[in-house]
């Protein structure tokens, strides 16, 4: 009798097993071969990204010039550091453009962001509409047109020419980033605000803007890595005095890959996982308290 029960009801003898078993065997049964399509590709995309990094990393420790690796040394560290005068420039102009447009770009493009989803009014679909175009279009376009822009206005070409290009560059990627935390907020504390008689400038610094800190600091994360790491605008709207550090490796790199560009590759590489791993935890904390 009990075995006739089984066989018409099959789910309740199923209940028996724990829920955490019956999952176990459930990933056990459908896990992928490990060496399945998207595992070779996974691996192959993985090497082809990591393999250079990794070449560069150990090439900066090579004594000798060429492409044979002879012997371990700090030789071309010590040329970064003191025979590099004019590298240092060049990256404390990418530092002070990237900082400067980020810090620019976030600011407009957090204000259009909440105005564009706060308020309503005749043409805010166009203003939404232009505003991804620097991203969309090409970065020669880009560069051409602003170009064209600051010689027609007689603009000499400098650091504030390039910090102007940044800015307009940057402002799409920010106000994505806001435009995407606006969605998921709340506008019902905005109305509790007012009714509190809170104005409209204490609700914006009190109540908007906290919230949509963890979508400011991002987008100005973003900025800042699409500011150093730009050439073509650069390479357009720069002007004597002005190199950036893309530009100088450039330059570099037409008469030939000097060893000095692997040591400073590889300080980068490690102040830019050094930074990434402090900002990963301050970004996560901020996230979860908003």
């Amino acid at each position: 009798m009990t075995n006739i029960f089984f066989f018409l009801f099959p789910a309740v003898k199923k209940r028996r097993q724990s829920e955490p078993a019956r999952h176990a065997k459930k990933s056990w049964k459908h896990r992928a071969a490990v060496f399945s399509f998207s595992n070779i590709m996974l691996a192959l995309t993985l090497v082809f990204l990591f393999l250079p990094l990794v070449v560069i990393i150990v090439y900066s420790f090579n004594d000798s010039k060429g492409a044979d690796f002879t012997r371990l040394s700090l030789r071309w560290y010590k040329a970064l550091i003191f025979d590099s005068r004019s590298l240092w420039e060049a990256l404390l102009n990418s530092l002070i453009v990237a900082f400067t447009s980020a810090a620019v770009s976030t600011l407009l493009a957090s204000l259009a962001a909440i105005g564009c989803s706060w308020y309503t009014f005749r043409g805010r679909k166009i203003i939404e509409g232009v505003t991804y175009l620097p991203m969309i279009l090409p970065e020669v376009i880009v560069g051409i047109s602003t170009l064209i822009f600051f010689s027609r206005v007689h603009i000499p070409l400098g650091l504030f020419t390039i910090f102007a290009a940044h800015t307009t560059f940057c402002l799409p990627f920010v106000y994505l980033m806001v435009k995407a935390r606006l969605d998921e907020f709340d506008f019902s504390i905005v109305e509790a605000a007012h009714d509190l008689g809170a104005t409209e400038l204490q609700t914006l610094v009190k109540v908007v803007v906290p919230s949509l800190l963890p979508g400011i600091l991002s987008g100005f994360l973003i900025a800042i890595t699409m500011s150093l790491e730009d050439f073509v605008i650069t390479f357009f709207v720069s002007g004597p005095g002005s190199t950036t550090l893309p530009l100088y490796v450039y330059s570099m790199i037409r008469f030939g890959v000097s060893p000095v560009i692997n040591s400073l590759s590889c300080v980068m590489i490690l102040a830019t996982c050094l930074i990434a791993f402090a900002l990963r935890k301050g970004l996560k904390t901020v996230a979860a308290s908003h």
